[in-house]
């Protein structure tokens, strides 16, 4: 039985029903199974219950503070935004009691006490500098935001590095991005997949089925810039094949991207969605046309678990293998959605790959794994 401190930017009791919330507290009902266990985040207000440590976000003034003070020292602007000079003390006064640090998410890694002895182990999930990096190559030169994911990218890249240096094991979800790994650092590198609570099977293919099914948060960048995209440029085309067809998507979004992005009487926005079973039904294809893509996709998995055939982009299909329809230009993908629509025997056969592919991504499998790096 190991001591082990749990640290995360993010309240995962907060309720919301986010990927980085159902993930850390997923991660953290496995690692109390068979150790001591203390959870140390960020919350709407400091409060602490036996192993619970929440200190309060601060305020909007003094986080403004902390972005600059984080340009100056050449930190990323995110570690600025996720700073409490409250819970940094806390850490570092109790941090030598613990045999094993666990950090979740590149940005939690700031609260690295500088002479802790103990075991560091940090679930990076993705490359972010990757995706920043990317997220500047599609943005417009007249668009500020170009700038800052730049600097961004730069900015974690250095973290990255520093991680890759000082950590003991670096958790990652993409066997494609441990690829693009410096080998000196390979043997701390574990790859997890992400998982899924269920394999439901919901998806029976129909022609009556008229729904593209979009899963993702329109707060993220790269999901609100593939469904804009989707909109303007695939929807108006495809109709002229598929008279019936409409849009759903599931996911956190803001007032305004609502108002702005619902410019198509085909497109429904849903919001957030705990259980979305029955939106399974009548959809004939889970859509993931990202142009800016690291790691395992989350969606992707969530589409596979009910059977529903999917169409991707090429960057996302790479970790998919040939369990998903892929694409390249605009054009192909409106044929394989087209396919997926009219040709049963091409959705049934996605439909069943990735059902047999999904097996490999359950929750009991995972946490299996993350037991098996604490105790070795």
């Amino acid at each position: 039985m190991k001591k082990i401190l749990f640290i995360s930017t993010r309240d995962p009791y907060s309720g919301r029903y986010s990927g980085d919330v159902i993930g850390s507290n997923k991660i953290i009902n496995v690692l109390k199974r068979k150790n001591i266990l203390d959870i140390v985040c960020l919350g709407e207000k400091t409060f602490s219950q036996k192993n619970i440590f929440k200190f309060k976000k601060p305020i909007l003034f003094t986080r403004i503070f902390y972005v600059i003070k984080s340009l100056v020292f050449l930190q990323p602007l995110q570690f600025g935004l996720f700073f409490s000079k409250d819970m940094q003390r806390f850490v570092s006064s109790r941090a030598d009691s613990y045999d094993l640090i666990f950090f979740y998410h590149i940005r939690s890694s700031q609260y690295l006490p500088k002479n802790y002895k103990g075991k560091k182990i940090i679930e990076m999930g993705d490359l972010y500098s990757s995706n920043y990096l990317q997220t500047f190559d599609n943005l417009s030169l007249f668009n500020p935001l170009k700038y800052v994911y730049f600097l961004e990218s730069i900015l974690v890249k250095k973290v990255e590095i520093n991680i890759f240096t000082k950590f003991d094991k670096i958790i990652l979800f993409s066997k494609d991005e441990i690829k693009k790994i410096n080998k000196i650092f390979i043997k701390k590198i574990i790859h997890i997949n992400i998982s899924i609570d269920k394999i439901k099977k919901k998806y029976i293919f129909s022609s009556k089925n008229k729904k593209i099914l979009f899963i993702g948060n329109l707060k993220y960048l790269p999901n609100k810039l593939a469904i804009k995209n989707f909109i303007k440029n695939i929807l108006p085309k495809l109709e002229k094949k598929i008279p019936d067809v409409s849009l759903e998507v599931i996911g956190d979004i803001s007032k305004i991207n609502k108002t702005l992005l619902s410019t198509h009487k085909k497109v429904k926005f849903l919001g957030v969605q705990k259980n979305i079973d029955k939106f399974i039904k009548g959809s004939f294809c889970g859509l993931a046309n990202l142009k800016i893509a690291t790691g395992m996709q989350g969606k992707i998995l969530s589409y596979m678990s009910y059977g529903l055939p999917v169409v991707c982009s090429r960057k996302v299909a790479s970790n998919f293998n040939k369990n998903v329809l892929s694409y390249s230009d605009n054009n192909e993908l409106i044929n394989k959605i087209i396919s997926l629509k009219n040709n049963k025997k091409v959705s049934t056969l996605i439909s069943k790959k990735s059902l047999s592919f999904i097996v490999n991504f359950t929750w009991k499998k995972t946490a299996k794994k993350y037991l098996s790096i604490i105790k070795n």
